[in-house]
């Protein structure tokens, strides 16, 4: 069965938004999950006696994990100065919303929210290198600790 160009952009069109939702659906756990091991952290840091040593790499941790969550953030951020979905049809009138909805503008939205979508991935994935360097860290803080209690 051969599919016409138009049904073609609305399968990548479907396609970059549901990227798009997976994304944020990552993140938000990815947000729940650093904000648990945030406060996992300080409850246990708080328990411990810290050396210098451990401190000085607990609080490393701490921010690299407070960083990643600043990048979750920013990545589940609306952005409603864009020209692409809700935020252009806000501007439009009536006439000129049917207009652009069927409109062969399709592979220009499927440009913009696919950079959209990139720049989501992107967040997130560095949101991800942070907590784990953020969480080796605080690892290594807690085996610190523990030598130096003993």
């Amino acid at each position: 069965m051969t599919t016409t160009p138009e049904q073609r952009l609305t399968a990548a069109h479907g396609e970059v938004k549901a990227e798009i939702a997976r994304t944020d659906n990552k993140t938000a756990l990815l947000l729940a999950f650093v904000g648990a091991v945030l406060a996992g952290a300080w409850t246990l840091a708080r328990a411990l006696p810290l050396n210098p040593p451990a401190f000085a790499v607990g609080g490393c941790g701490m921010a690299l994990l407070v960083a990643a969550a600043g990048l979750l953030l920013r990545s589940v951020r609306p952005n409603l100065s864009g020209r692409h979905g809700f935020p252009l049809w806000a501007t439009l009138a009536p006439e000129q919303i049917t207009d652009t909805v069927t409109g062969t503008d399709l592979a220009a939205d499927i440009a913009g929210l696919s950079r959209l979508a990139v720049a989501k991935f992107t967040g997130l994935r560095r949101a991800v290198d942070l907590t784990l360097t953020g969480g080796a860290l605080l690892v290594l803080a807690l085996l610190l600790a523990a030598g130096g209690a003993l």
